[in-house]
């Protein structure tokens, strides 16, 4: 779609108070129920579903936020849904500059494809049954980031309705984000000459420390995740006969595992898949640990059993506030997120069997190179099995972490007067422990760019688990934050 272009707006000063309330009016009357048509829609990610084009929601998922892209008639706008073959498409906006010394261009990103269902919702929610509740829309995928592309254009918007001018702006919104974005990169390739020199990233797919602030993600962890898969025997055998004579498939499991990780600390034995944290990125765990304190690890849903009387809640790996953000932002952790070959539990009689397999998830520290722990993972579980087992590690997604170049003087100063215009406190810091691929292809491609990554994944919010939410009134704020970034960029 092509707008026409109008003579050139003189450029001017962002009044926050008017940006706000035509943040709020437009999330009020129209963006929330965007969102809330789109939880409907179970798109859920290509790596989760494996019919995702014959499913067709995914398209629709698109489909939907390209029609209303184009309903917004932004002056300026020209939009194009992208397919390359046997890949999930990417939605790719450009809004032509209004300024005559801009050179530079903003990226604006996000996502569209979801995480699957997960059990444990409220009953009253689910993941593909929206509801809004005290300025929560609950339901998978708003937060996680349906709402970024309707968050972005409506910041263009408030930037024309003050006619302040703004550099040229394109949007890349993906569809494989969740499993890893392994079809983005082709996207970014064959997108590159279009893309610009992109002197400004602004990324609204992570989180927030609190609903107080904005915040700014200084680093986000990397990831390597496959299946791991011991077998011992061709077919299940009655347990009475064989066990003792047979080794357990799953005590082989545990047997390889400590090779990895120290059950009792969680700790990765591989010195390969640690680094040290540069100076400001710890000052900055300091800063975010005097701001949060204790809310850094109470904010997760603990599980808790009557002790004596009194009420005893499952702890964490640490109390201390600062290392608990060293814990989930620099420093590599695994996770088994998921099991195969045993039964349920109705139905699991005295049997031996064959085999266990473990989707193993490992986050690793920002610098450490993702393919490369791939590589030494899978040596290192399948070399010398026990028993002579087979044991196989099959990766299937490997994404290097992010580390934000140095901030600016200016992009630092328009970070803190956008916080104190809509939240009346300075701009936060904190490092993240998910993984977005996009950061660091980008990071590599233009290295002097400045990066916003920010989003609305606040405390309990509770990303790819039951019962997430977008929280309403911060992602009015930050629609507003973001468009007065933009027209402060030099």
């Amino acid at each position: 779609m092509n707008l026409p272009l109008h003579r050139e707006i003189p450029a001017a000063v962002l009044d926050a108070s008017v940006a706000l309330a035509q943040s709020s009016e437009q999330w009020d009357r129209d963006i929330v129920r965007q969102v809330n048509d789109y939880i409907q829609i179970p798109a859920k990610s290509p790596g989760f579903d494996k019919d995702w084009a014959q499913h067709g929601f995914i398209e629709t998922v698109m489909r939907n936020a390209a029609a209303w892209v184009e309903a917004q008639k932004v002056e300026g706008l020209k939009l194009e849904v992208v397919r390359l073959p046997g890949r999930t498409p990417v939605l790719f906006f450009e809004i032509a500059a209004t300024r005559t010394d801009a050179t530079q261009t903003v990226l604006m990103y996000g996502h569209l494809d979801k995480q699957p269902e997960f059990t444990g919702w409220r009953n009253d929610l689910g993941p593909w049954t929206p509801k809004y509740e005290n300025g929560k829309l609950y339901g998978r995928g708003g937060a996680d980031d349906g709402y970024a592309v309707y968050a972005s254009i409506a910041a263009v918007q408030a930037l024309k309705a003050q006619q302040v001018a703004h550099p040229r702006i394109v949007g890349l919104i993906e569809t494989c984000e969740e499993s890893g974005s392994y079809d983005l990169l082709p996207y970014v390739d064959a997108l590159r000459p279009r893309l610009g020199d992109v002197g400004l990233v602004i990324c609204l797919d992570s989180g927030a420390g609190n609903y107080d602030q904005l915040w700014l993600t200084s680093s986000l962890r990397g990831m390597a995740s496959g299946t791991l898969k011991v077998e011992i025997l061709t077919e299940g055998v009655h347990s009475g006969d064989a066990s003792g004579l047979v080794p357990s498939s799953f005590r082989i499991m545990r047997h390889v595992l400590d090779r990895l990780e120290d059950s009792k600390t969680g700790r990765l034995l591989p010195q390969a898949f640690h680094c040290e944290i540069p100076v400001e990125r710890a000052a900055q765990a300091r800063a975010t640990a005097a701001i949060l304190g204790d809310e850094v690890y109470k904010r997760f849903p603990w599980a808790h059993h009557d002790c004596g009387g009194s009420t005893a809640f499952a702890l964490p790996t640490t109390t201390e506030p600062v290392q608990a953000l060293i814990n989930r932002t620099w420093t590599p952790t695994l996770s088994v997120t998921g099991a195969e070959g045993f039964p349920a539990l109705q139905d699991a009689g005295n049997v031996l069997r064959p085999y266990t397999a473990f989707k193993l998830s490992l986050r690793l520290p920002p610098l450490v190179d993702a393919p490369q722990a791939v590589q030494q993972l899978k040596a290192l579980l399948e070399d010398n099995a026990p028993y002579q087992a087979k044991v196989t590690f099959e990766a299937s997604s490997a994404a290097t972490g992010w580390n934000a170049p140095t901030t600016a003087a200016w992009f630092g100063q328009a970070l803190d007067e956008a916080s104190q215009a809509y939240f009346g406190a300075p701009c936060g810091f904190i490092g993240q422990g998910g993984t977005i691929p996009l950061m660091n292809m980008l990071s590599l491609g233009f290295p002097t760019s400045q990066m916003m990554v920010c989003g609305v994944l606040g405390p309990r919010s509770n990303a790819h688990g039951p019962n997430e939410f977008l929280h309403v009134p911060y992602a009015k704020k930050l629609t507003a934050a973001v468009a007065q970034v933009i027209a402060r960029m030099p």
